[in-house]
């Protein structure tokens, strides 16, 4: 009877919270597509969710978690560091980092970091069209602070803080977001139920004075521009599962605030909880019209598990785009046991070489 009840309560809140975002950002179609700044944010920092289309909002988290719905955060009971990288388009890298410490009072703490650069490019004007000689950058950071926490065993929430920086060659641009996140767990073949906000924050514009030029035109004012915000809602499921085999599907509906409505789909399927092969495709998304494919591969780091990540995001127009990433847990328990093990047969050996000692004599 809770559990119904509060299944109930938790879809009641989910539809409240769309409604109110309906009437908070407005319906925009494909006609708003590069209407936002800082566009590095809506690039996937999981392969993992890379891997199986996007669809991860509902899926249990690990440290790649703050990427995509901070409320899954809490579902680790260990010290867990992510870190991945993109081989992006057109030359450009995209990485992704965190560190989460987990606390059964306080709740989950992470640490995450996302960079993308574009490398050295050469400056070009009116009147030297190859080049000048000189060379300028372009880049982005974003880094946060995120916390989540389990109200019960079967809802969590999760809120995220980070600040945003933009370079252009001599324009700077400052600005903050924030995430939030709310994950509802069943007893029912593992099905979730998760809502998202992603990159919530005010306007953008960059700042500066481009270099001067002979006869150039004058500097025009530059344009503040809105941040990437999506509003996701996902479920998730574990269709089948046995001692060998496990087959994970989920769905999921991103409503973001420069481009039309899409959906993502995926699946991931486990070999004993050591091979894993991911799917996705993504409905309504142009430029992206085949599916995506990912590996996953679960060992050891001396006691501690690691988890090796790999994806690809086949593109109509932009190519391949390749990504890899690594999760290592902390397996305190493990460690602890061990060393308690040895502890105890250290002085059981000690007794056996002083009794054969005795005997000898």
């Amino acid at each position: 009877m809770k559990k119904a009840l509060h299944l109930i309560i938790v879809l009641s809140f989910m539809s409240i919270i769309t409604k109110a975002h309906c009437q908070i950002f407005p319906q925009l179609g494909a006609q708003r597509a590069g209407i936002s700044a800082l566009t590095f944010l809506k690039i996937d920092g999981s392969p993992r969710a890379a891997g199986m289309g996007g669809s991860q909002v509902a899926v249990n988290g690990d440290a790649y978690a703050v990427s995509y719905n901070v409320a899954a955060l809490a579902d680790n009971e260990q010290i867990n560091f992510a870190g991945a990288n993109t081989f992006y388009v057109a030359g450009t890298n995209h990485a992704f980092f965190s560190a989460m410490i987990p606390n059964q009072k306080l709740g989950n703490f992470a640490l995450h970091a996302t960079s993308f650069t574009t490398g050295a490019m050469e400056r070009r004007t009116e009147f030297q069209p190859t080049g000048t000689g000189e060379y300028f950058y372009a880049y982005n950071v974003a880094i946060g602070l995120a916390y989540s926490k389990k109200l019960t065993e079967m809802f969590s929430y999760g809120v995220s803080l980070k600040y945003i920086n933009e370079t252009l060659d001599r324009f700077v641009a400052h600005t903050a977001a924030v995430d939030l996140g709310f994950l509802y767990r069943t007893d029912f073949k593992n099905l979730k139920f998760a809502v998202s906000l992603t990159n919530f924050g005010p306007n953008s514009k960059l700042k500066g004075n481009k270099p001067q030029v002979p006869l150039a035109k004058p500097q025009k004012e530059l344009e503040s521009n809105p941040s990437p915000t999506n509003f996701s809602l996902g479920i998730s499921m574990i269709p089948f599962k046995n001692e060998k085999h496990q087959l994970l599907t989920a769905i999921q509906l991103n409503h973001p605030n420069d481009n039309a409505e899409n959906i993502r789909l995926g699946v991931e399927y486990g070999f004993h909880n050591f091979l894993f092969f991911r799917a996705g495709y993504k409905i309504n998304v142009k430029d992206q019209p085949y599916p995506t494919f990912g590996l996953g591969l679960k060992t050891h780091f001396t006691k501690h598990p690691l988890m090796i990540d790999y994806a690809i995001d086949p593109t109509l127009y932009l190519g391949w785009i390749h990504r890899i990433g690594i999760s290592l847990a902390i397996n305190k328990d493990k460690r602890e046991e061990n060393s308690s093990i040895g502890n105890d047969e250290k002085p059981k050996k000690l007794k056996k070489n002083k009794k054969q000692l005795e005997n000898k004599e």
